[in-house]
């Protein structure tokens, strides 16, 4: 129960540290315990996104640390996370390969909206809104958590 409460918690606070990031680095100088935390926050972002500037948000005239695509679904994550809080007890209707099972179909599923971006992108050339990226991203961020959290 500690885990998964600090697995929600943890997927709650990245998902508020992206804005709070993007926010530390518009600050003026000096300010170096905001940039060291930017720093930071840029840094974990380079290894989970690209990053290109063009397709993600920006707050405060600064660049997120990660694309739309990848805020949608660490947004979708923190919103299951805080979901999952009213649903304290995992869902022990289904054990074993049924649980698997299902896990499954909910990230297939889930996928879905993000799938269809990618073949929209990859077939036409051209890459869909910022916004749409986001939202595409939204039901497979919020699945994982869901999964990950036990609540599935």
């Amino acid at each position: 129960m500690i885990l998964r409460r600090g697995f929600i918690a943890g997927a709650v606070l990245w998902a508020a540290m992206l804005p709070a990031a993007a926010f530390a680095a518009s600050r003026p100088a000096p300010a170096s315990a905001w940039y060291g935390f930017a720093f930071v926050v840029y840094g974990a972002g380079s290894v989970l996104c690209h990053q290109l500037a063009v397709r993600s948000f920006h707050l405060w005239a600064t660049q997120l640390p990660v694309c739309a695509r990848c805020t949608g679904i660490y947004a979708g994550g923190a919103i299951a996370a805080v979901v999952s809080l009213v649903r304290l007890k995992p869902d022990a209707t289904y054990v074993g390969a049924d649980r698997t099972r299902r896990a499954r179909l909910l990230l297939a599923t889930a996928f879905l909206p993000t799938a269809a971006t990618l073949a929209f992108e990859w077939t036409t050339g051209q890459a869909p809104s910022n916004a749409v990226r986001a939202l595409s991203g939204l039901p497979l961020g919020a699945a994982a958590v869901w999964i990950m959290a036990g609540v599935n």
